[in-house]
Parts: C-alpha cells; structure tokens; sequence
C-alpha cells in the first residue's frame, strides 16, 4: 500500500503556509502616519509579523528608520532577526520572567504613544501567556499558578482565558487604554473558535465581554485551587475588563489576517487535489481529545466499511483534562486515543498536530507538533507490546509516540491557526 506520509505532511504544510506573516501581513498594513510606528506584537508568530511589518515600512515604503520601534514577544524558539523592532522570547504556555519584562515595556511603549503615531498591535495565539501583567495584589508567581491549574483542569481557552483577563493590567482592552492617544491597529492570526477578537491573545485592543463573575465561575466550576490573593483580586471592581463603549476604543480597530477556516480551506484543497472525497467537519472543533477521536474514528470505520476513499479534516483546539503525569498534547492525545481505536485496521493514516509546531510539551521549541498513525504504527504497537490505552490512562502520548517514531517534528512554524487534524481513508 502506498505511504501516504509525505501526503498527509504536504496537507499540514499547506495549511501553515496559508497563515505564514510573509504572506498574510503586508496587505492589510497601514499608510505611514504622521509620527512614529510604534509596534507591539505578541504570540508566537510575533516576531515574523514584526520582521514583515519592518520590511513593509523600511524597504517598501522607505520609513526613516527613526520613526520606527517597537517590542514582539513571543514565544522561545520563535524568534527571527529584526531591525528595528526588539524581539523578546518568553515562556509559553506557562509565563515567564522575559514575559513579564515584555509585557510592561510593551504598556510603557503604550503610554508613551502621541496623537500623532501609529500604535502597530500584531497578535498571534500564545500571546496571553507571552504577555503577563498581573493586576495589583496579585505576584508573578501567583499568576503562573492559577495558569498552571487552568491548563490542567481541561477548560476550553475561550474560558482559561476569562480568568486571565481579570487578572492582567494589559488583556481585556487594557493595552487600547494605555495606548487611547494614538491611532491604534490591531492586525491578528486567529487561532479561536468562530475568530472572537476578544479571545485573540485575550483581546488586548478590543472590549471584552465577560465580567469578574464570569471568571469567578470558572474558577468554582473546576474546583481551582488558588492563592487567596487571586480570590481577592476576583472580587475587585477595578479589575473589571474594558466594556464596548470605553474611551479606550474610540480609536481602535481590529482585523483579522489570517483565519483558521482558510487554512483548513488550503488542506482540504491538498487533499482533494490528491483524489479523495472530503469530509470537512469544520475549523471550530472543540472538546476533549479522546472523545473527538473516538468520533472521527467512527467516520473513518463507516467510510472504510462502504468502499469510499475519504479524507476526514478538521480544526479547531482540542483539550486534554491531565489526570496522569506523562507527557504530551491535545493533538498527540487524539492520535493516540485514535491509534487504539484503529490497531490493525489496514488503509487508514492520520495527522493530527499543532500549526504553530508545538502540541502541549514544556514551552521548548524541540517540543513535537504532533503525530502521525498508520500501519507502521499499528505494527510497531504490536511488535514493542505497547498499550494505547494505558498510555492514554496515563496523558503519556510523547512516550508512545516516541516509541513507535511517529512524533511530528517540524520546530517552530512562526504562525498559529490552531490545530490541523487529517484522516485519510482508501
């Protein structure tokens, strides 16, 4: 039977190249203003918008350098050569120090613009942990804690980042208030459901529609165990989020550069120029890993069964509620859960991985992006003794994955759509 790995690896590629900076960025940049072009990125493709919004301005347009400055934090192993703008790496998806220095010379950047300057906000998924600010009463410490408890408890981002929003002094509109003298654009690489400018990076430039109570919900509903001082600052009227309506925002914009929905668009191209019939579920998939795969899984089964030749595909983030202590991803864990649901099921392969190239792990940029299934797998799987389910019992994804040599390597990719997931079925 034919290897369809190079196949399924072209599909993912086509869907990253869709969302590359180089390629989305240059249209969508603004006319040179009056002052300065002051430039704040963040997320883990911050620094390849930064080095594109700097070729932009420097060569296309012809800026005097000197009017143009700025700070991209991003994530560690994300970073690319620039000019003018400095490049910081910081942790993901725990912050860290670097971060914490970002994110207060990016508000005092902020600050510091006039009337007469461009304030140039780039964001890209990863930019709520890449920029951390906690709010007064609340230490930098307290602040990775409570983020270590939301990635664990399984809560879908849109809800980890509620939390994080009232507890930052730039999420939630805060970098529009600091910045409100200036013109403020606000150019994005979505990796959200449905494209909620408010959840991209935790909506630094926008109104942000959830409250204190919301946050304080989310907390109780997965039974957080936080410091006292995150409870306190939950309780706080004056960490309230910026509302639609706020001085800050009169004028702000936002637009979207890259979407999820047009990458996944780019894959299912890959995958019908080769041949197959689609099943596209959709960009915005959400859920636990294991439940979705069980899913897909049945699709390919029924696919298989009546003859067809198929590629299932889909987007979307995924989650993994951690009741072990292995290692992995939401991706990985799909593979995974979808590895023992197929062993030894002759003509169907997989690719489910992260887009930005890394897929859970400990914030390094060797971490793996992925993983891919096949009968190579299933062989492996049978002549090493290993156990899917055990794995999976254990959140241990990495180690399997490992041991059958089907982790996706590919380093950092220097975009984020979220996540690419692909079946294919002959």
């Amino acid at each position: 039977m034919t290897d369809r790995r190079p196949l399924l690896r072209a599909i993912f590629d086509a869907a990253v190249a869709a969302a590359h900076p180089d390629v989305v960025l240059a249209a969508h940049l603004r006319p040179v203003p009056k002052g300065r072009v002051i430039c704040l990125a963040a997320g883990k493709a911050a620094a390849a918008m930064a080095a594109a919004a700097e070729q932009h301005y420097l060569d296309a347009l012809e800026l005097d350098p000197a009017r143009l400055l700025g700070i991209a934090t991003t994530r560690h192993g994300h970073g690319v050569p620039t000019r003018r703008i400095r490049v910081v790496e910081a942790g993901h998806p725990v912050p860290d120090e670097a971060g914490l220095k970002g994110a207060e010379e990016s508000l005092r950047l902020a600050q510091d613009a006039g009337a007469d300057d461009l304030l140039l906000v780039l964001l890209s998924g990863g930019g709520s942990a890449n920029w951390i600010a906690p709010v007064e009463g609340v230490s930098f410490a307290q602040k990775q804690q409570v983020t270590r408890a939301l990635l664990r408890s399984g809560a879908p981002i849109g809800e980890v980042n509620t939390v994080r929003k009232h507890l930052s002094r730039i999420k939630g509109g805060r970098l529009a208030r600091a910045g409100s003298r200036a013109e403020i654009v606000t150019l994005a690489i979505s990796d959200v459901p449905r494209d909620d400018p408010s959840a991209i990076a935790s909506g630094p430039t926008v109104p942000d529609p959830t409250t204190l109570a919301d946050a304080r919900a989310i907390v109780a509903k997965y039974g957080l165990a936080v410091d006292d001082a995150i409870r306190r600052a939950l309780d706080k009227p004056e960490n309230e989020s910026c509302k639609p309506g706020d001085p800050a925002f009169a004028r702000a914009q936002l637009e979207l550069i890259a979407r999820p929905r047009a990458s996944l668009d780019a894959a299912i191209g890959k995958a019908r120029d080769a041949g197959y019939e689609i099943v596209d579920l959709g960009a915005d998939l959400e859920g636990e890993a294991r439940s979705v795969a069980a899913d897909h899984a049945r699709l390919a089964l029924q696919a298989r069964d009546a003859g067809k030749r198929v590629a299932i595909l889909s987007g979307g983030e995924l989650t993994v509620t951690v009741r072990g202590n292995g290692r992995g991803g939401p991706n990985q864990e799909y593979a995974l859960a979808l590895a023992g649901l197929l062993k030894n099921t002759p003509g169907i392969s997989a690719l489910a991985a992260d887009t930005d190239g890394a897929d859970g792990g400990a914030g390094s940029a060797s971490d793996p992006a992925g993983a891919m299934i096949d009968r190579s797998t299933f062989a492996k799987m049978t002549s090493l003794g290993l156990d899917a389910g055990a794995h999976l019992d254990n959140n241990d994804a990495t180690t399997f994955f490992a041991a059958t040599g089907d982790l996706l390597l590919t380093g950092p990719t220097l975009t984020n759509v979220n996540d690419i997931r692909v079946i294919l079925v002959d």
